[in-house]
């Protein structure tokens, strides 16, 4: 399908702290499905935005970071390239990061609201990191934060310490009951070690 033909205009936003030891080859490989899907032959080749206004993937080796603020055109099938650079993410990252993503209706235009229509925008929030407990520290992180925002519109921010605490104990009980799950069906460890399979529990940020 020729890009000029694509139904959406799809940007993917966001910044990723790597592993120190991270380079560039395995970057590039990681960000395989996304510089792939746009028909590049290497990231060199693909790291550049469909605009140019944007400054597209960019890798700074000195900060070990992955810098994302990209649009390709695309249909729904780029969901599946954006599964697998996830996938790939998480071998390299040091910490938890969230990854924006929007799909723009390149179709719909201006006469087809008049009528009432609606168009096919969808956004996604995506999560990576280096274990279930730094990906889960980094939503706890977004949703106490949007809450927050939200509420302080009513109440003081010193006021919110309760809401947060409640956050913070869904965000715990849901990592308690994965480690639990991980832990189904493995053979007992000798030495009396625990090894959770899920990583250290997230911190609690009051």
């Amino acid at each position: 399908m020729s890009s000029y033909n694509a139904p959406f205009e799809i940007h993917v936003h966001g910044q990723v702290a790597l592993r120190s030891d991270a380079s560039f080859d395995q970057l590039q490989e990681a960000l395989k499905p996304l510089w792939h899907y746009a028909g590049a032959r290497s990231l060199a080749d693909g790291a550049a935005s469909a605009y140019e206004e944007e400054p597209g993937i960019q890798f700074d080796p000195k900060e070990h970071l992955l810098q994302m603020c990209w649009t390709v055109r695309g249909d729904e099938d780029f969901r599946q390239s954006l599964d697998e650079m996830c996938m790939n993410l998480n071998e390299l990252s040091e910490q938890g990061a969230a990854i924006e993503v929007t799909f723009y209706d390149a179709e719909f235009d201006e006469e087809e609201e008049d009528r009432g229509a609606e168009s096919r925008d969808d956004f996604m929030m995506l999560f990576v990191g280096p274990n279930p407990a730094a990906i889960m520290q980094v939503q706890r992180d977004l949703l106490v934060q949007d809450v927050v925002n939200m509420m302080e519109r009513h109440f003081d921010g010193s006021e919110l310490g309760g809401v947060v605490a409640e956050i913070d104990k869904l965000f715990g009980q849901r990592f308690d009951d994965l480690v639990n799950s991980l832990e189904i069906g493995r053979p007992p460890r000798g030495g009396g070690g625990s090894g959770h399979g899920g990583g250290r529990r997230p911190r609690h940020l009051h």
